[in-house]
């Protein structure tokens, strides 16, 4: 076990220098299928295991699969764009645009390149906030999907 080695030694650095870890804050997840769930200790404290952590707004589970980022992303933007429905009066296709670029588009788009989806359901999901915020606008609520795209000079999220 070199992973509890090296966390011995840092525990021993840390001694040495009397600078401590808060080991509260410390944890453990095992990724893929084959790794053995070795209990780690620091300072003799076995360490917290998770299946999923957040970090700097990014969810990681332990099969390193987007879903949950997908479903977080989805509400926050839904909840945005609800706000946004439910308190503008004025639904003038300006003013609509920029409001869902500069709201509801940034909870979508937060570090895709870090979790970018690849399963049809976690894109599909995502794509259905701007179906909505499409339909938003009265004037084209009536068309087709990629019509009011291509009338709002929109791309799908998939494109972006």
């Amino acid at each position: 076990m070199k992973f509890q080695d090296d966390l011995n030694r840092s525990m021993h650095w840390s001694n040495i220098w009397h600078m401590s870890f808060n080991i509260d804050k410390y944890k453990v997840m095992h990724l893929g299928r084959t790794n053995k769930a070795y209990v780690y200790c620091l300072d003799n404290v076995p360490l917290v295991e998770v299946t999923e952590e957040k970090d700097l707004g990014i969810i990681i589970s332990k099969d390193l699969k987007v879903s949950k980022q997908c479903a977080s992303a989805y509400s926050k933007a839904s909840r945005a764009l609800g706000l946004i429905n439910r308190t503008i009066m004025y639904k003038s296709t300006k003013v609509l645009l920029r409001l869902n670029k500069s709201v509801v588009r940034p909870h979508l788009e937060y570090c895709t390149v870090d979790w970018s989806p690849h399963y049809v359901k976690d894109k599909e999901l995502i794509e259905r906030i701007q179906h909505r915020f499409t339909r938003m606008i009265p004037e084209i609520k009536d068309k087709q999907y990629l019509e009011r795209l291509q009338q709002l000079n929109l791309w799908t999220l998939e494109e972006r």
